[in-house]
């Protein structure tokens, strides 16, 4: 409800409220040696007589069915895919010895975020040289003895030594090629003459690096984060729906979307819907949001509209339906009656759930147990019934 209809509804309300308490006093007077036996109204019960029903205008209908195309209006947070974030650190630890990156800068996948200079790189290319020429002195020998074997020359006890120091160099050389490779080292271009001290860290993504916790000179292990990279190119949304929303979406409807309260509306398309509802009885829905939105950055709060597809609903006039304590409610005709020759009617206060709202009707869920069809509802003046409900004890005489 909008603050200038609340402004109305408070003043009609109170106005009400105040015609209504001055019509229920007129004509009740006791005397102070006069008693008379009060009758008590159950909470969810308001009467009213015939005038006052005129006075408030109050209207019945029926629950109807209509078809409905409506809004949902959820909230939810800005994220991206795992393949779309990295988390950078150093393979091996070392001192950073350059880098000209600050938050925000954008990258491209390979490119160099920082220098890391170690003493053990150093180390590293040595030992993979050394058992790489080791290995092809030994792959001659087991060559030289296998032909001897056959020969009959050479033992099977030196050949199973021999073949067992080749292929032990073989799996070294094999693993300190790895590791060189981890660190971006080509081990294919690796000789004497090309052993450095340092290594490039590369992005493993192309986009914006958002979090930087590296210096010149600072020591870094290889369980630091040093660089945050996320790909804005491909951002999606994490929006939470109520349980009871939960088949009203599905893939490939399409979502509005605002952010911090601006105006200017983003899109995103539904492309996945949860398997199950949380703990909270909360349901979760994913979208991709669709084409370039500058300003949209990954954690951001979103408010969102979805767009549902028509569907056959039990509804009233919105206007039939009051919230009261962040709960709906309508009235329905309960019973006429007398008291004292004058002729009352009862009204019921039921909580209802609402769904979808279109052209000035709205779904209603009714508890369960009971039935439409043989309800006569409140379709006008139940704002005024609910003003005499809250107001029942102010106006007693």
């Amino acid at each position: 409800m909008s603050t200038m209809s609340y402004i109305k509804f408070i003043t009609r309300a109170c106005s009400f409220a105040l015609v209504l308490a001055l019509t229920a006093c007129n004509g009740s007077s006791t005397t102070g040696e006069e008693s008379e036996a009060v009758e008590v109204i159950p909470e969810d019960i308001v009467e009213m007589r015939a005038d006052q029903i005129k006075m408030a205008n109050i209207q019945l209908g029926k629950i109807e069915a209509r078809t409905l195309s409506g809004r949902l209006k959820v909230s939810g947070i800005v994220s991206v895919a795992p393949q779309h974030f990295a988390t950078v650190c150093a393979p091996m630890g070392g001192f950073i010895k350059s880098t000209t990156l600050i938050a925000g800068s954008t990258v491209a996948k390979g490119q160099t975020l920082a220098v890391i200079e170690n003493q053990e790189f150093i180390e590293l290319q040595q030992s993979y040289l050394k058992a790489k020429n080791n290995y092809a002195l030994a792959e001659e020998e087991y060559k030289r003895h296998s032909e001897l074997y056959k020969e009959d020359v050479y033992s099977q006890k030196s050949m199973q030594q021999v073949t067992t120091e080749y292929k032990n160099l073989k799996a070294e050389v094999s693993a300190l090629a790895q590791k060189l490779t981890i660190i971006g080292i080509d081990p294919t271009q690796l000789n004497e003459n090309t052993i450095k001290s340092s290594f490039d860290l590369k992005s493993p993504i192309a986009g914006a690096v958002t979090k930087i916790n590296v210096n010149i000179g600072r020591f870094v292990s290889p369980t630091d984060v040093l660089f945050e990279v996320v790909n804005s190119d491909k951002l999606l949304l994490e929006l939470t729906l109520f349980e009871k929303d939960a088949d009203k979406v599905v893939t490939g409807q399409k979502i509005a979307f605002f952010i911090n309260n601006e105006s200017e509306q983003h899109e995103a398309v539904v492309y996945q819907t949860a398997k199950s509802v949380d703990a909270n009885k909360s349901y979760k829905v994913y979208a991709n949001v669709t084409g370039t939105c500058k300003n949209v950055l990954p954690g951001m709060y979103v408010n969102a509209i979805i767009e549902t597809s028509a569907a056959m609903s039990k509804a009233l006039p919105s206007e039939a339906i009051v919230q009261f304590d962040d709960k709906n409610y309508i009235f329905t005709f309960d019973k006429n009656k007398e008291e004292d020759g004058k002729p009352f009617t009862e009204y019921r206060m039921i909580e209802v759930q609402v769904g979808l709202t279109d052209a000035g009707y709205t779904e209603v869920i009714l508890p369960e147990g009971v039935d439409a069809q043989k309800l006569q509802v409140v379709t006008k003046g139940a704002y005024n019934l609910l003003s005499a409900k809250k107001n029942a004890g102010e106006m007693a005489c």
